[in-house]
C-alpha cells in the first residue's frame, strides 16, 4: 500500500507542503490537517465510534463520528463526505462548524499536532452502518446526559479532539447553528461544558489548544 501523506500547514491553517501520515504523528509532531465529523440523529443523539485497538494513537477510545485528514484539493466538507462511506458504509450531506489547533502527545508512542475542522451532519436513527476493520471496533449512540455520566467516571476514554469539538459548539458558524438549532442546543450547556473543559484539561494539562479564526 503506497504511504499516505497529509497536507502540512502553518498556524492560519495555509498549506505549507505535505509529509507522510507516520512522520506527522510521531511524539513532536508536524502541524497538518484534519477532521472530525459529527453525526447526530433529530432526537440530538451523537453517534460515537471506538477507535481499532490496531490504531497506533488512542486504540480502544471513544472518538466522535469519524476523525480523518483532508487530501490535497479538498476541503473539510468534501474530505469529510469522501471518508463517510469508507469507514461507516453511508453517504451523508456535511456542514462546516469551525476549526481548531491542538497538540497533545500519547504516551511515548506518538501525538497529535493538528488544524481540525469540524463538521455536522443529521442522519437518521434507523441507519445501517457498517464497521471498517481496522478502523472501528463499535459504533453506538449516546445522549448528552449520557456523555456527562460518562465524563463524570471514564472521562480518559474519550478522545482529546472529540472533546475540543464538542466544547467549542456554541462557536460554530452562525448560519450553521440557526440551521442545525435544535439538534445543537442541548449539546451547548454549562452542565456539559463544564465536563468537556475537565476532561480535555485531563488529555492536555497545558491547555495547548485554540479556536482558530
Amino acid at each position: 500500500m503506497a504511504e499516505e501523506y497529509l497536507v502540512l500547514v502553518d498556524q492560519n491553517d495555509n498549506p505549507i507542503g505535505s509529509e507522510e501520515k507516520v512522520k506527522c504523528h510521531l511524539p513532536e509532531g508536524k502541524l497538518h490537517r484534519a477532521f472530525t465529523a459529527l453525526l447526530f440523529d433529530k432526537n440530538g443523539r451523537l453517534v460515537i465510534t471506538k477507535r481499532s485497538k490496531e490504531k497506533m494513537l488512542w486504540p480502544g477510545d471513544w472518538d466522535g463520528t469519524v476523525a480523518s485528514h483532508p487530501r490535497e484539493p479538498e476541503t473539510y466538507v468534501s474530505s469529510g463526505e469522501r471518508r463517510m462511506p469508507e469507514e461507516l458504509g453511508i453517504t451523508c450531506n456535511l456542514d462546516y462548524l469551525f476549526k481548531f489547533e491542538y497538540h497533545v502527545p500519547y504516551k511515548n508512542i506518538g501525538s497529535e499536532n493538528e488544524i481540525c475542522g469540524t463538521l455536522v451532519g443529521i442522519v437518521d436513527d434507523l441507519i445501517q452502518f457498517t464497521q471498517i476493520e481496522n478502523e472501528i471496533d463499535e459504533i453506538k449512540w449516546i445522549s448528552v446526559n449520557e456523555l456527562i455520566s460518562q465524563l463524570k467516571n471514564n472521562p480518559e476514554i474519550y478522545c482529546p479532539w472529540m472533546l475540543i469539538a464538542l466544547v467549542l459548539l456554541d462557536k460554530s458558524e452562525k448560519s450553521i447553528l440557526e440551521k442545525h438549532n435544535k439538534i445543537l442546543l442541548p449539546w451547548i450547556n454549562s452542565e456539559i461544558q463544564k465536563e468537556l473543559e475537565k476532561a480535555i484539561k485531563l488529555h492536555i494539562p497545558d491547555n495547548n489548544w485554540r479556536l482558530v479564526k
